[in-house]
C-alpha cells in the first residue's frame, strides 16, 4: 500500500463535542471542566499525567491558543485539560509566526499523536525528547522534564517491570493471596500512572 492511501493515525485524544452551552470569559471553567475530564480521561493533555496522583492540586482549564481572539478563545475546541504545572509553562509562550513556519509550535493531542511520533522516551534517563522542531519546542514549553515528571516516569518503569518480569513460586496459599492482592494494588496505580511512552524514533 502506497503512503498516500494509508490512513492519518488517529490524534491520542477523541474529544466529544462538549457543552451544549455558550462558553464565555466567566463560566467557561465550571462549564467545560466536567467535559475535559470525561474526554482527556483524566490525564493532562500536556504530561499525561492523571488527576487521582498522590500530591497532585486540582487540574486546570488551558486555553491551547491563548492568543485567540476573545470570540473564538472559550470554545470548547481550544480548551484543554490540564495539569497547573504545564499550564503555567505554557501560558506565557506561543510561537512565532516565523517559528511556525518552521514547524516551532505546540502539538495539539486532539488533532494529531504527539507522543511515539514528535515526542519520546529515553530509557535509561526517563527523561523525554523530541526528534521534530514541533516536539523539541513542546517538550521544553510544557516543561515535560520538571524533576516530578522524570521521577514518575522512572518509577512507572521499575513498577512495570516488577509486575511483569519477576517470577515466583508460592506454596503458602494465604500469602499467595496477599501477592495476588498486593499486584492487584500496584498494578492499580500504575494504571494511574503517566502511561508508557515510544523510546526510540
Amino acid at each position: 500500500m502506497s503512503n498516500s492511501n494509508k490512513e492519518k493515525p488517529k490524534a491520542r485524544v477523541q474529544r466529544g463535542p462538549g457543552p451544549r452551552q455558550k462558553l464565555r470569559p466567566h463560566n467557561y471553567r465550571e462549564r467545560a471542566l466536567p467535559f475535559l475530564r470525561t474526554d482527556f480521561e483524566g490525564r493532562c493533555a500536556y504530561s499525561m499525567q492523571h488527576e487521582s496522583r498522590p500530591g497532585l492540586t486540582s487540574m486546570e482549564v488551558d486555553h491551547f491558543n491563548p492568543t485567540l481572539p476573545t470570540h473564538s478563545r472559550n470554545k470548547y475546541t481550544n480548551l484543554f485539560f490540564s495539569t497547573r504545572h504545564c499550564n503555567n509553562a505554557k501560558r506565557r509562550h506561543w510561537p512565532t509566526a516565523a517559528q511556525m513556519r518552521k514547524d516551532i509550535r505546540f502539538l495539539n493531542c486532539c488533532e494529531e499523536l504527539d507522543y511515539g511520533v514528535h515526542i519520546f522516551e529515553d530509557a535509561q534517563t526517563h527523561r523525554l525528547f523530541g526528534s521534530t522542531p514541533a516536539g523539541r519546542y513542546h517538550v521544553r514549553m510544557c516543561d515535560l522534564n520538571a524533576p516530578h515528571f522524570v521521577r514518575e516516569r522512572r518509577e512507572r518503569a521499575m513498577l512495570r517491570e516488577l509486575l511483569t518480569t519477576r517470577n515466583a513460586v508460592i506454596r503458602d496459599l494465604a500469602k499467595g493471596l496477599q501477592l495476588l492482592n498486593l499486584v492487584r494494588l500496584l498494578g492499580g496505580i500504575v494504571s494511574r500512572m503517566i502511561p508508557p511512552i515510544p523510546q526510540s524514533a
